[in-house]
């Protein structure tokens, strides 16, 4: 019998914690017609790279980009970043080093180059130098850049 009350008493515990959630705001929600709309915009003002933003916080940040034309390399110190290519292809050059000569082009030395297509997914971790170098027409990518806590 003692077995069975702490049993019913865990159970108890349980419930009364599951129940005990505080309400939370809705999930963000934007539509794809709103996500065009900006795409357009921002297109008509940078062609080559157009920055649609779908979301700005403190701990994360979410866009569409379009490329047009291949880019120099870039570090972010803070943020992990995705990217989920939506259209098009490209070849994206990520890892090694960021070598920036006094007179000429930053490039990567000891980087990975990878063929990008639609559907595939990179995870660029922070601080990690990254550069697409080529561009087939157009690259499409949903960019996820976050901030993750640090594990004691």
């Amino acid at each position: 019998m003692g077995k069975l009350k702490l049993i019913a008493m865990i159970f108890l515990l349980g419930v009364t914690t599951a129940t005990a959630q505080s309400s939370k705001p809705p999930a963000f929600y934007m539509q794809a017609s709103d996500i065009a709309s900006a795409m357009q915009q921002a297109i008509a003002e940078r062609p080559s790279m157009a920055v649609s933003r779908v979301k700005v916080a403190d701990d994360h940040q979410i866009a569409l980009i379009r490329r047009t034309e291949a880019a120099g390399p870039i570090i972010h110190e803070r943020g992990t970043e995705m990217h989920f290519i939506t259209e098009g292809a490209g070849t994206l050059l990520t890892g090694g080093v960021v070598i920036r000569p006094e007179n000429g082009t930053a490039y990567i030395q000891d980087g990975l180059a990878r063929r990008v297509t639609a559907g595939d997914v990179v995870l660029i971790d922070e601080g990690t130098p990254h550069q697409y170098t080529a561009i087939e027409s157009v690259v499409v990518y949903l960019e996820v850049r976050f901030s993750l806590p640090y594990a004691d």
